[in-house]
């Protein structure tokens, strides 16, 4: 995976669903390229709050500067607002962009949009949560099932492969949400067979939320070992869930997904064991890389590999771990 430096000052609204453009002000409706404008492409991501988004974002403005074409990047202030995306979605669609970039939250809502966009002839490029369709060109991701098992192997390693393990998981609508949910478990099933797995819990990526999932999860269960949260704010809401629940949850491991300053922290101060880390930035290049292809009409693979590493408090300084951490 190409190295990353990221230096990025956030500071986001969760309350508020915003955009930005690289360009300063969104592209005119009939600017997909036409006329020797610069090229437009429209991407749609699944949040706007988390620093995750904020970094795909990143990178897709600085490719945008390289390939010298104007994008506007928007998302719902939460996952869970599918029809906020969907207006979005169709918003994007009547500027009649030269391409689309889109992480889906609920890929069956979307689709009638998405075959608009084909019936157009504007390709589209996923990212981070694939599509259940053929529509897009290709899908610039991360291998959440190889990633979520990688956690999953690691929570077996935390516990000495046996006791209850709790699921705080994003979504289940969305490629990302059922993909970490199904890895994990069967990171599981291949390294400790003895442990019990609780019900999975879906908290949406809200931090309140999932804290209070995971206090449940506590409470309901005294002997608890282990507990994963499946994206940053799922594994953020965990982290405050076991600090609340106090001597209850002193034995309790959590593992995480995604990054940001509060799970870097947490790590760091011993309340999370470790996490996996995507590659936010390289994915946002690759979306515009990608579109950028499919506008001069290049063959693509069907997926581009994003990356993930395995961090925790022996490697988190490790340079090439340092190069992918957002904060």
């Amino acid at each position: 995976m190409r190295k990353i430096s990221l230096g990025l000052a956030l500071g986001v609204a969760a309350s508020l669903s915003l955009a930005a453009c690289s360009s300063g002000a969104p592209a005119p409706a009939g600017s997909g390229g036409a006329g020797g404008d610069q090229p437009y492409i429209a991407i749609v991501s699944k949040g706007f709050q988390h620093q995750f988004w904020q970094a795909v974002k990143s990178g897709a403005e600085a490719e945008a500067a390289k390939q010298n074409v104007k994008i506007t990047f928007e998302g719902p202030a939460s996952e869970s607002e599918v029809e906020a995306q969907m207006n979005m979605l169709t918003n994007a669609l009547n500027k009649k962009p030269a391409a689309l970039g889109f992480a889906a939250l609920d890929s069956k809502a979307a689709a009638p949009v998405l075959q608009q966009f084909a019936d157009a002839k504007i390709p589209v490029v996923a990212f981070d949560s694939g599509v259940d369709s053929d529509i897009p060109v290709t899908t610039a991701a991360t291998d959440n099932k190889a990633a979520a098992a990688e956690a999953g192997k690691h929570m077996c390693e935390l516990i000495g492969g046996k006791g209850k393990v709790g699921l705080i998981v994003h979504d289940q609508t969305s490629k990302s949400g059922t993909d970490r949910r199904d890895g994990f478990i069967e990171g599981i099933k291949a390294n400790c067979p003895d442990v019990t797995l609780l019900e999975t819990q879906y908290g949406g990526g809200d931090q309140a939320k999932s804290a209070d999932i995971a206090k449940n999860m506590i409470a309901a269960n005294a002997d608890i070992a282990g507990i994963f949260g499946s994206n940053e704010g799922s594994a953020i809401g965990a982290v405050k869930g076991v600090q609340e629940a106090g001597d209850a949850a002193k034995n309790v491991k959590l593992v995480g997904f995604d990054s940001g300053q509060a799970q870097i922290d947490a790590i760091n101060n011993g309340v999370m064991a470790g996490a996996i880390t995507q590659n936010p930035v390289g994915m946002g290049e690759q979306v515009v890389k990608a579109a950028v292809a499919a506008i001069k009409g290049e063959t693509q693979p069907k997926t581009i590999d994003t990356g993930f590493y395995w961090y925790d408090k022996s490697n988190i300084n490790d340079p090439k771990i340092q190069a992918v951490l957002y904060k």
